[in-house]
């Protein structure tokens, strides 16, 4: 299997996070794979937002479930950019996509989505809750699905099979051989985030791992992902 390159939140070392913006300069840069994050507003749109709350990557405060499509859409989410609707990331790339998603209700929203644009091929659907994956599988027969993990043990493994996930999506800085191990003997694909050091890179490489999530463009660029 190839190695594959993916652009956290876009390039979000270089660009505004999780903007249309961030998001054409990862394909630009020749990465593999999107990564995006989706949370419901209060009228039920998917906003491409990784927070539950605006204040950090917006110049507006509070819950995104507080607020309308077009409360979010008046937010400046970086250098002019608005918070875009997954949607409108479908049409700004071709790139595969992997989704993010927060909640069973997420979700349920993003079935809905994937099912009306026959999505099973390009996006990958990803979550740090369980419940999420399995929900989204159940709702979309052949989705891949990859559970993310912080602060995890070997453990992982049995959650990632129990929720039908193909893919354990985990935090570099805790990766230990045993974990890649155990991911191995179940099948299961291994990718790393998020990794933007030569350290890093490094043990990404020593274990073999089958990808690496990343803030920066540059890497895919300058061939430091290639054997």
């Amino acid at each position: 299997m190839n190695f594959l390159t993916i652009g956290h939140r876009g390039v979000m070392g270089v660009e505004p996070e999780n903007t249309l913006r961030s998001f054409v300069a990862a394909q630009q840069a020749g990465l593999d794979l999107i990564e995006l994050d989706l949370h419901l507003s209060k009228d039920g749109a998917l906003v491409v937002m990784h927070d539950a709350e605006v204040d950090r990557t917006t110049d507006g405060t509070g819950p995104i479930a507080e607020k309308t499509l077009a409360e979010l859409r008046a937010l400046d989410a970086g250098r002019g950019e608005r918070v875009p609707v997954f949607e409108e990331v479908l049409d700004a790339v071709k790139a595969p996509l992997q989704a993010e998603i927060k909640d069973v209700a997420a979700a349920r929203a993003l079935a809905e989505v994937m099912h009306k644009r026959d999505l099973v091929s390009r996006v990958e659907v990803s979550s740090f809750h369980d419940e999420a994956i399995a929900e989204i599988a159940r709702l979309v027969p052949g989705v891949r699905t990859a559970l993310i993990a912080g602060r995890y043990g070997p453990d992982v493994v049995d959650r990632a099979l129990e929720a039908g996930a193909t893919t354990v999506c985990l935090n570099i800085r805790r990766l230990t051989l045993e974990v890649v191990e155990q991911a191995r003997k179940a099948d299961l694909r291994i990718i790393g985030w998020v990794v933007n050091t030569q350290d890093h890179l490094r043990l990404v490489r020593a274990l073999q791992l089958d990808g690496a999530t990343t803030d920066y463009p540059e890497i895919k660029r300058t061939g430091r992902f290639t054997a």
